[in-house]
């Protein structure tokens, strides 16, 4: 019996994984499940021995080169079979790498996750400074790449859900008219443009992405917001201050755990003294561990998801109060099965962009990417810091009467701030 066919045989018990080998023979692992259809597989040639060594670079590299084939289903059909067998919750054994891809993953993560001011901006340039058109073709139409905020999965857009995720944030952050707030990996400037035209703030936005740089700038400009709403290409260690504001969605999973204390003192001396910051990023639900060799080799080199242990001892001693924490846990699944479906459907374009190799690739990002978080320990983390312990109410009750005033108004309505409210 084949290798392959052993570690299968242990993982697999819900659901039914059919394996057909280069060889011709078929073998067939699980039990039908109502909840995940069934699929079949055709391993080429090596395939079943690069998947053995490890399971998700080899299995990445065998879909993506056309050794790794579907006879029934799809990846993302494929990778829910294997992730439903190894939920994280249930402490199931999870496919690994081998010893000796182990060994090397960990020197990789140790020198990647240094992340030096030359190595972050050629990082943030392999991910974000591709082709405007491939994101067009998958986010919604403000170009929110992170997790959206759904309060009905089953009936809410995309569109709606990122809308919704971006008052979230806004509504935690208490800004007032006039406040001076810094975005820390803007991205396409969508989240600057909505803190200004909510809330009046003037808003700067920093990247180390010269592609989303222009695009930023462009939509500031044609929204004759420039002057208020401003976009510069610059590292978060190298911006002055001061800020009343802080905002950072998406960015911290680039900083590098070696950067975590450098990037809280920054933000620490960037505030006022009655300042607060919000940081939404990806997290662990568990303890710390090393990027998949997939992401690091194709995705997001230098990236690294923090347990929240980690991410605390980056701001103990700093001096701020963790004001609030919010775990988002099944958000981001909702947000990457539609973007993983939207990409389905623009195959074509995709493929047209670049060519079938990295249309698979990009859809095993987005499936793995899926399923880690609909059945595997990755959640959203949503920390607010404020340098003042009487900067903020000392309820949430503000927080839930901002969002509700942020989604009930037009676009040009501003939000009351806490202060405002009560001296009314």
């Amino acid at each position: 019996m084949a290798l392959i066919d052993r570690i299968l045989g242990r993982t697999i018990k819900r659901g039914e994984l059919t394996v057909i080998h280069a060889d011709g023979s078929r073998r067939t692992f699980g039990a039908p499940d109502p909840d995940l259809a069934p699929v079949t597989i055709h391993m080429g040639k090596g395939v079943a021995a690069a998947i053995a060594r490890d399971p998700s670079l080899g299995a990445a590299e065998s879909f993506m080169n056309g050794g790794l084939t579907f006879e029934q289903g799809d990846i993302l059909g494929l990778l829910s079979i294997v992730s439903r067998n190894t939920r994280w919750e249930e402490g199931r054994p999870v496919l690994e790498p081998g010893p000796l891809q182990r060994a090397i993953l960990g020197v990789s993560h140790r020198i990647g996750r240094v992340n030096q001011r030359r190595r972050s901006k050629r990082n943030v340039a392999h991910h974000y400074d591709l082709s405007d058109r491939l994101y067009d073709l998958f986010l919604d139409a403000d170009r929110q790449y992170s997790c959206a905020y759904w309060t009905d999965p089953e009936t809410e857009t995309l569109e709606r859900a990122q809308i919704d995720k971006k008052a979230h944030i806004v509504a935690k952050l208490a800004i007032a008219p006039g406040m001076r707030v810094l975005d820390i990996g803007c991205g396409w400037g969508g989240m600057a443009l909505y803190i200004h035209r909510k809330t009046g703030a003037d808003v700067t936005g920093i990247t180390l992405s010269e592609e989303q740089l222009k695009v930023a700038r462009r939509r500031a400009a044609e929204a004759g917001v420039a002057d208020h709403v401003r976009f510069e290409l610059i590292d978060y260690r190298d911006i002055a201050g001061p800020f009343d504001r802080i905002v950072s969605v998406g960015m911290f999973e680039h900083v590098g755990t070696p950067q975590y204390r450098t990037f809280f003192a920054k933000c620490r001396e960037l505030l006022t003294p009655e300042g607060v910051m919000l940081i939404h990023t990806i997290g662990r639900a568990g303890r710390p561990g090393v990027t998949d060799a997939f992401t690091a080799k194709y995705i997001f080199p230098g990236g690294y998801i923090p347990a929240l242990s980690e991410i605390a001892q980056g701001y103990e001693g700093m001096r701020m109060f963790m004001t609030d924490l919010e775990v988002l846990r099944l958000h981001y699944a909702y947000t990457l099965k539609q973007w993983y479906d939207r990409c389905v459907a623009a195959k074509d374009a995709i493929v047209d962009l670049y060519d079938e190799r990295f249309y698979r690739m990009w859809i095993f990002y987005l499936a793995g990417s899926y399923v880690s978080f609909a059945e595997g320990g990755m959640v959203n983390y949503q920390l607010q810091f404020s340098r003042s312990r009487t900067g903020l109410p000392i309820t949430r009750d503000y927080m839930a009467e901002a969002e509700r005033a942020l989604g009930a108004g037009n676009d040009a309505a501003a939000v009351p701030t806490p202060s405002q409210r009560e001296s009314a």
